[in-house]
């Protein structure tokens, strides 16, 4: 009897600690769910994360194969999330200070305020000028700089810095912010050309490490941590814009050579070295050609993409499944050219959503938008790439255009929060996308999206009850349980 007793705790132990490493495995969770609370987006109707009711759980032993049904499984679980969030580039923080001070709180308090606003805390930067900055500059422009000692981050302290600033202080200090290069300077790239492609010249690898490095410090300095970094914006494209390439050989030895063991040696391990950072299409053969070196895969946190050539939404499943232990994030999306006219189009916040409820699906575990705000162009774009922004704000009357986009973006980003864990969702209807999240505190959030021209009933049915409600058409919903 008694080696029956040790045997049993024994398997007790090593069963718990086996649920902690998997996470495929039972996380049980002793919470009574009674009710859902509904909030709803939806076209054709003044619905904006509108709260609309408190729904009672009661009994439904089995869902109807007819009848549409969101179930769920709390008893297993997946990825956590990091967060939610957009870029702060030069052109969103130049038309952040040409509004009316009462427009600049309203765009942080939007943003960034997780009770008044729909809580962003994660966020992107970039090194040097973008296409999205009023024109091209590096920090140091002087031929030959090895030392970096004309190294300057002058020009950001004039609207970029004091914005990240100002978002840090509305979000409490809980936002994360990777930071990401469009080019190295023109005198370490082969074509002597921040613009149009080019290459960085092998004498001016280490330099350009050191360069990260110092741009890190440098923000630092100002009270402004970095969380991780890209290795380069959009490596394969030869842009009009800010551009440099680099295949998937020149990022490996990159981060294997120079980046990974500069970061280690200034005592910055801890930052979280993104590679790839582009679309989807290329994101698996990127990801295996650095993450099966042994050496530069220790210092990558992740892989990061866009979304601007095709879904190609399996290939994030591709990369989890080919390497579990590394991480998945949405680097950057919008939606473009700008058109004025068609600020109003109800499926530019759908394009969103829809990315976001497969790459949740598919392991992502935080989603970054691009701008959050620009002008009444769609700028300043120093390129004339104007693109739209969830919140556009006109320089000339300081009035504040809100795209749906921003109230999609919300009903993940305020109810799926840092530290939330993906459980099971299962859809019986292809026309209502869905995915659900356990929250630090217990609570569920259900996000449903119906992207067709009818009203849709479905239940959300957890352990043999549920509740009915409806999807209408072109709408969002948020359940929180």
């Amino acid at each position: 009897m008694r080696i029956s007793i040790l045997a049993f705790c024994l398997f007790l132990l090593v069963y718990c600690e086996n649920s902690k490493k998997h996470p495929g495995l039972p996380e049980r969770n002793n919470r009574t769910i009674d009710k859902a609370v509904i909030y709803l987006t939806a076209k054709k109707s003044d619905h904006r994360l509108s709260k609309l009711t408190e729904l009672a759980f009661q009994p439904l032993a089995q869902p109807d194969e007819h009848f549409a049904a969101i179930m769920l499984d709390t008893n297993k679980s997946f990825q956590t999330v990091i967060g939610f969030g957009g870029a702060l580039t030069d052109a969103a923080a130049e038309t952040f200070y040409k509004l009316p001070k009462d427009k600049q709180k309203e765009i942080l308090t939007a943003y960034f305020n997780m009770e008044k606003g729909i809580g962003y805390t994660i966020c992107r930067t970039h090194i040097n000028s973008c296409d999205f900055s009023s024109g091209s500059y590096a920090y140091t422009e002087t031929a030959g700089d090895t030392a970096l000692e004309q190294f300057s981050i002058d020009h950001d302290r004039t609207y970029r810095i004091p914005l990240i600033k100002s978002a840090l202080a509305e979000s409490g200090g809980r936002l994360n912010l990777f930071a990401s290069p469009w080019s190295p300077p023109a005198w370490m790239k082969t074509n002597n050309n921040m613009l149009h492609g080019g290459k960085l010249k092998p004498e001016y690898r280490q330099t350009w490490a050191n360069y990260f490095v110092r741009f890190i410090k440098e923000y630092e300095e100002e009270g402004i941590p970095i969380w991780g970094l890209t290795v380069q914006n959009e490596p394969m494209a030869t842009q009009i814009w800010e551009s440099c390439i680099f295949t998937a050989g020149d990022e490996r030895d990159f981060v294997r050579d120079y980046l990974g063991p500069t970061l280690q040696k200034a005592g910055m391990s801890e930052k979280k070295v993104i590679i790839w950072d582009h679309n989807r299409g290329l994101m698996y053969q990127r990801a295996q050609a650095v993450l099966q070196d042994p050496i530069a895969a220790n210092y990558v946190w992740g892989t990061g993409f866009h979304w601007y050539t095709g879904d190609h939404f399996d290939n994030v499943r591709l990369v989890h499944e080919a390497f579990p232990n590394k991480k998945l994030i949405f680097t950057e999306g919008c939606v473009y050219p700008f058109n004025r006219d068609l600020i109003n189009e109800w499926h530019w916040g759908e394009r969103y959503a829809e990315s976001i409820l497969h790459d949740l699906n598919n392991w992502c575990v935080a989603w970054v938008d691009w701008n959050i705000v620009l002008d009444e162009t769609g700028g300043p774009n120093h390129v004339s790439n104007f693109c739209y922004a969830p919140i556009i704000g006109d320089t000339r009357d300081g009035t504040l255009i809100y795209m749906n986009s921003y109230f999609y973006m919300g009903h993940f980003s305020k109810f799926i929060r840092p530290g939330a864990k993906r459980i099971i969702c299962s859809s019986n209807n292809d026309n209502l996308l869905a995915t659900a999240f356990r929250n630090p505190d217990g609570k569920i959030a259900v996000v449903v999206l119906n992207m067709t021209d009818n009203e849709i009933p479905f239940h959300i049915w957890i352990d043999g009850k549920a509740v009915q409600t409806k999807s209408p058409a072109h709408s969002i919903i948020t359940a929180v349980l």
